[in-house]
């Protein structure tokens, strides 16, 4: 209306179409930059990269109280991204964040998107972007905002280069190499709870795990189309709408925030203390359960997994997680609904022996532990025959500690897994209910919630280029 305020929905319309141009034109000058290059006969060989984030100053006040809780997500030719911690209140972050990455074209360009954490809300804000090539050496970047082409301030890093060494490396390019970095998540649920008994079904865990493809190669487990429930998700008129209301949850669930848990694992030790009875890390900020005895045991419980294909995260939680209330599928929730996975099913901790043989007499660092996992998934039906591969991948990462692999119908497994649960409800005061999803007297599911979102228009709120923010980008 002429003098009157532009319609929100339409001002996005406009934006959206800039930036599909924008994305176009880069595409274009990306491509002729590829066919100059061809015809200069450059040579193309394969690297491995360790880039060392340092940090950013003169970063723009993005919040009306405070200045930025800025983040990054890094892309490499958008194959593989690398998503930083939230550096809470400040215009001048320190990060110092490594990431390793092998068999990479030298042709590559790693993106870098800065973002300014904006807690209660999925859609994080924009503050701007640089682009530059993986030459070694130190480097100091402007960051642009994407619409205006103004200065947002300078990005500092590192990159170091050597060869590649991989006979192999063109069969298997931008493989992660660690740092083997995790992040704890809550439920946003959680915080509208009180005397809560675990906080831990409250929570989800994405590990950031090397070398998957190195492992399975391009091999994914597309979702089971003899399975009702994945029929429900993924095909007929009315899968939108359950994948809508999946997809929200997803995005609520493992959205980062200041209060997210942040770490890296350097042996089996650190893995062990994901799993303890007690909240672990001291997370500042995040909600507390009732004092455990046992908080800094582990805790006999299983867990639902997947490793994902968009960016080989191994995400997981417990199986009896409250905010699986309602969802048609535990591994699609985790997945954000994806066609197909890495892998993905059940595991879960044991003392050597099995708990059947295992006393709380024994101090946890006296005992040699082990993981037990499987193929436990009706969405995605993993192939059986794949279960020495995902073995040795998890050895690959996990060394110091037994993994056994083993299929959803080894008796073997079924027995591993009914003695954990039989300890848990005889040892360690653990109800019946909390071994499967269920939600409490009046409490507002995170299904709910989520089926909120997926009735906003066009789905909910969204991030950057529509995607869930601090997820990479899906083609």
């Amino acid at each position: 209306m002429p003098g009157g305020r532009r319609n929100p929905i339409q001002m996005s319309q406009i934006v959206g179409a800039i930036h599909h141009v924008a994305n176009r034109t880069k595409e274009e000058v990306k491509d002729a930059a590829s066919a100059f290059g061809d015809a200069q006969h450059v040579e193309r060989h394969f690297v491995d990269l360790t880039f060392k984030f340092i940090g950013a100053s003169g970063l723009p006040k993005m919040d009306v109280v405070g200045t930025a809780d800025p983040y990054f997500v890094a892309k490499l030719d958008d194959q593989l991204s690398f998503v930083s911690t939230v550096k809470p209140n400040t215009l001048s972050p320190v990060w110092n964040e490594l990431w390793k990455v092998k068999n990479v074209p030298n042709t590559a360009t790693l993106t870098v998107e800065v973002l300014d954490k904006d807690n209660g809300n999925i859609t994080d804000d924009h503050i701007g972007k640089f682009t530059t090539s993986v030459s070694a050496g130190a480097k100091e970047c402007a960051i642009e905002s994407m619409s205006l082409r103004r200065n947002r301030g300078t990005f500092w890093l590192n990159i170091e280069s050597t060869p590649s060494t991989d006979a192999k490396a063109e069969r298997r390019q931008y493989v992660f190499d660690g740092p083997i970095r995790f992040s704890r998540h809550f439920s946003p649920t959680i915080g509208r709870l009180t005397n809560l008994n675990d906080a831990r079904l409250y929570s989800t865990w994405k590990i950031y795990i090397k070398g998957v493809k190195m492992f399975f190669g391009d091999t994914v487990q597309h979702w089971n189309r003899d399975y009702k429930a994945a029929q429900t998700i993924f095909q007929g008129p009315t899968s939108i709408a359950v994948r809508s209301t999946i997809q929200a949850g997803h995005r609520m669930l493992y959205a980062r925030t200041t209060t997210n848990g942040f770490g890296v694992i350097n042996g089996p030790e650190d893995v062990f203390r994901l799993l303890l009875h007690g909240n672990v890390g001291g997370t500042e900020g995040a909600p507390l359960g009732s004092p455990s005895p046992y908080a800094h045991r582990v805790k006999p419980a299983v867990y639902t997994y997947i490793i994902a294909v968009e960016d080989d995260s191994f995400r997981f939680s417990e199986t009896g997680a409250a905010f699986f209330v309602d969802f048609a599928s535990k591994h699609a929730l985790h997945a954000n609904c994806a066609t197909a996975v890495r892998y993905s099913g059940e595991f879960h901790p044991r003392p050597e022996g099995g708990w059947e043989n295992f006393s709380d007499d024994i101090p946890d660092d006296r005992v040699r532990w082990e993981l037990v996992i499987d193929n436990n998934s009706g969405t995605y039906s993993p192939d059986p025959l794949m279960l020495p591969d995902l073995q040795e991948l998890l050895q690959y990462n996990f060394p110091g500690f037994t993994i056994h692999a083993l299929d959803r119908n080894d008796p073997r497994l079924i027995h591993s897994r009914e003695s954990c649960r039989a300890y848990a409800l005889d040892k360690r005061g653990v109800s019946q209910d909390d071994l499967q999803p269920h939600a409490r007297t009046g409490e507002e599911t995170l299904s709910h919630s989520a089926q909120v979102q997926g009735d906003l228009p066009d789905g909910g709120p969204k991030g950057v280029s529509g995607t869930a923010i601090g997820e990479p980008v899906v083609n």
